[in-house]
């Protein structure tokens, strides 16, 4: 999810990286050979078949598939009697009513065309049936991010020239898209208009929530009374709430923003700095992204949004009970109390654990009815203990280190500087936290730890019980059990799984996997069936090389989290990550984000050449790689997974 460009060395930028850097390892995907991309589907991208390889691991309950081989093709592959077909992709029109501007494979449709069509890099995705479905698992609405772009192919010339009209398509091309799909004549496909479809950018008027509404670090000249945002943007993973709505989190939102040659104490520890030419150059268009002038406009991204897909008109809103992070996702849980838990990753180096806990219990009626449940409650920041034991550190003003004296004057500042709140609580610091996810039956939590090449390093803190490898190429998957219910103050955890190739000579990157070879988890998510879904990230620049030289593409696997088998299920395109996922609430259909497919190592792509990496899904001799949604199922209509 998270990445920085190779060329920053910025050492506070690599301990809070960009849209790029962040990825250590690489990015594995396998394909299937023979998979060509055979125009199907109404959106005429690949729908794609797979006959994966007989795979070593036996059977299990969970888990039922033949392992797919490590792969490196153009192409996705699935297991033995599965089958994959790609909607969705960016450029497509998202079904607003009268606006269907097609896409155009050379890179020149419009800004004001962009915010009418999918956006770029696809990622954290939900699906919700809609009010009045008469078959719930047939139709239904699907809600993702747009987490960054590439402007090597967002534009016919990439960025050889620099105009108001690309910052403005840039930011279309961001934040969320709502589309609606059904299930017809054997395959899915997109229905436009909807609506509920919607498109929502990096301009989108938001509405502000919870303690830090209002507060003064986050007024501006546009917005005295600090009431009113506009935009989300680097929208990495998500989550789906009890009530209906959809959460997005703002991830590394920072890298947006230009800063002064010299940044204070908060801007630094936010990573502010002057913008680099190869990144998104916004302020020179728009002067709300140059905080030089506005420094207050940082303190207004890097939240947890709120919004209802059911209700195209409504207002997202951003959550500040939530607590501000370079937030990669948002799981909810819910006590038997009907209270909300949400569990956030912050998805940089040596940064935190999140739970929020909410003062109130959800109400029967939706939405509305919780309208704002989200504004009240707790933050918590996890301390992982070298026993296996674990406390959740409350961030409220006023309690241990956290009051004037040492600069939060009120809760609202604590929030707004939750890493400083953290550091002060004495919260320990992670190898990249990044999605979480939650058994509500057996109530276990797990969260996905990507890599940290810098553990150790220099000043940076050296290993620990919960993070025990210096140089941690291949990551790890972390679990813990709150005590009582998910709204314990205390927890017990555990090493999941630690990530690795066993063929490795070195000690560090062998791992302890029981199955199938993989690193740098990312997207994780556990299905009603309790098979936990990890997804790879390994950065392009890394892939195929060192300790990643023998796997490939990014991909999927499922693991049983009571046996700890762990079988590959996914292969991606070259230059993809895989992210995102969900399903039908039957379990026979799975969607996921195939996001930035023909990313090269440079991690943005020549505009001259944009087919040198990739050129999915479509195919086309005239083509450039597009993120889409993958849709997986069984040919037998079974379950997926089995």
């Amino acid at each position: 999810m998270a990445k920085d460009f190779d060329t920053m060395e910025d050492s506070n930028r690599s301990n809070n990286p960009s849209i790029h850097e962040v990825s250590d390892p690489s990015r594995r995907v396998m394909l299937r050979g023979g998979l060509g991309a055979l125009l199907g589907g109404s959106l005429g991208l690949g729908a794609l078949t797979g006959c994966a390889s007989v795979g070593g691991l036996m059977g299990g309950k969970l888990i039922g598939f033949e392992s797919v081989p490590v792969g490196t093709a153009d192409a996705i592959a699935v297991p033995k009697g599965y089958v994959a077909q790609a909607i969705a992709a960016w450029g497509e029109p998202v079904g607003l009513s009268g606006e269907t501007p097609a896409f155009k494979f050379d890179g020149k449709n419009t800004a004001a065309e962009q915010a009418a069509q999918l956006g770029m890099h696809h990622d954290g995705i939900h699906f919700y049936a809609q009010e009045g479905s008469a078959d719930a698992t047939k139709s239904g609405l699907l809600v993702m991010n747009h987490e960054y772009v590439d402007d090597g192919l967002l534009h016919a010339d990439g960025m050889a020239t620099w105009t108001a009209e690309k910052v403005k398509k840039s930011q279309a091309a961001h934040g969320v898209s709502v589309i609606e799909v059904e299930f017809k004549d054997g395959k899915w496909t997109q229905v436009t208009p909807s609506p509920w479809a919607r498109r929502i950018t990096a301009t989108t008027p938001m509405a502000v929530g919870g303690p830090a509404a209002g507060h003064k670090l986050m007024q501006t000249a546009a917005d005295p009374k600090g009431m009113k945002i506009l935009g989300t943007f680097n929208n990495c993973g998500s989550g789906k709430t009890p009530w209906g709505t959809y959460l997005t989190c703002e991830e590394n939102f920072i890298n947006y923003f230009n800063g002064p040659s010299t940044p204070d104490a908060h801007q630094k520890r936010w990573g502010l700095q002057k913008v680099d030419a190869k990144l998104y150059r916004w302020h020179e268009h728009d002067e709300r992204f140059d905080a030089v002038k506005h420094p207050n406009e940082i303190n207004r991204h890097g939240w947890v949004v709120e919004i209802d897909p059911m209700d195209a008109s409504s207002t997202p809103v951003k959550r500040t009970a939530l607590g501000r992070a370079a937030h990669e996702g948002a799981t909810v849980a819910v006590t038997r109390e009907q209270r909300a838990v949400i569990y956030m990753g912050e998805d940089s180096r040596f940064e935190y654990i999140y739970k929020f806990v909410s003062r109130d219990a959800i109400k029967p009626g939706g939405a509305r009815a919780n309208a704002t449940l989200l504004d009240h409650g707790t933050l918590y920041v996890a301390r992982f203990d070298a026993d296996g034991k674990g406390a959740w550190l409350p961030l409220v003003h006023g309690q241990g280190p956290l009051t004037a004296a040492n600069g939060f004057a009120d809760q609202g500042e604590v929030l707004i500087k939750s890493r400083q709140a953290s550091d002060l609580l004495g919260a320990t610091k992670m190898d990249r936290p990044e999605w979480t996810a939650v058994d509500q039956k057996t109530r276990k939590v797990y969260c996905t730890l990507t890599n940290n090449s810098n553990r150790g390093v220099g000043s940076n803190p050296g290993v620990d019980a919960a993070n025990p490898r210096a140089n941690n190429t291949m990551g790890n998957i972390i679990e813990w059990q709150d005590s009582g219910d998910f709204d314990g103050t205390t927890f017990a955890w555990k090493h999941f799984v630690m990530a690795g190739d066993k063929s490795l000579e070195r000690a560090d990157a062998k791992g302890n996997i029981k199955g199938d070879a993989f690193a740098c988890p990312d997207g994780l998510w556990v299905d009603a069936r309790g098979t936990l879904w990890i997804q790879c990230d390994m950065s392009t620049s890394a892939m195929g090389k060192g300790d990643l030289v023998n796997l490939g593409n990014n991909m999927m696997l499922a693991a049983d989290p009571a046996t700890g088998e762990i079988r590959r299920f996914l292969v991606g395109p070259k230059g993809c990550e895989i992210t995102g996922v969900t399903m039908t609430p039957d379990g026979r259909t799975m969607f996921l984000n195939v996001q930035h497919p023909g990313e090269p190592a440079s991690e943005r792509n020549d505009p001259a050449n944009p087919r040198a990496v990739s050129n999915w899904p479509d195919q086309r001799a005239d083509g450039r790689p597009r993120s889409a949604t993958v849709v997986v199922r069984k040919a037998d209509g079974g379950l997926i997974g089995t």
